[in-house]
């Protein structure tokens, strides 16, 4: 079992978003469907995680956001807003726009795609993307 530890929003600059130095990886354009998967990363029991809310965890020194979709449909993504580089898309609503599953971040509304992370409202902004499995009953998240 992977030991927790509770997960610090990074520290925004006055007037605007972290500067790219200080920018988590997740901020990177997100991981592709079908990207080798080197290992998994216990993540939790599953009746841990609530239906239709979110919660972080840290993978390395990135910080995820997993969802628990009815069905037991899991989705997980960078945990950082992009706009703002507040730690905070594990706090968003969850809903979809046009049968597609998303998340709202809780800071200016903007609405992120579950299933490929992209930005709903501004197509050049992405959340990265992360695979997950059940295995027994535990949430695992791959690893590249």
């Amino acid at each position: 079992m992977t030991a927790t530890r509770p997960l610090d929003a990074p520290t925004a600059v006055a007037g605007g978003p972290l500067p790219e130095s200080r920018r988590s990886p997740e901020t990177r354009p997100p991981a592709r469907v079908g990207t080798e998967v080197t290992g998994w990363l216990h993540v939790c029991p599953m009746d841990r995680l609530q239906p239709g809310r979110g919660a972080a965890v840290l993978v390395g020194d990135v910080q995820v956001a997993v969802f628990r979709m009815e069905g037991d449909v899991l989705h997980a993504v960078g945990n950082v807003d992009p706009y703002t580089g507040a730690a905070v898309i594990s706090r968003g609503i969850v809903g979809d726009r046009g049968g597609v599953p998303t998340v709202a971040s809780p800071v200016h509304k903007q609405a992120f795609g579950l299933d490929d992370g992209r930005c709903l409202d501004d197509p050049t902004v992405a959340l990265g993307v992360y695979q997950t499995r059940v295995h027994g009953a535990d949430l695992q998240i791959g690893l590249r």
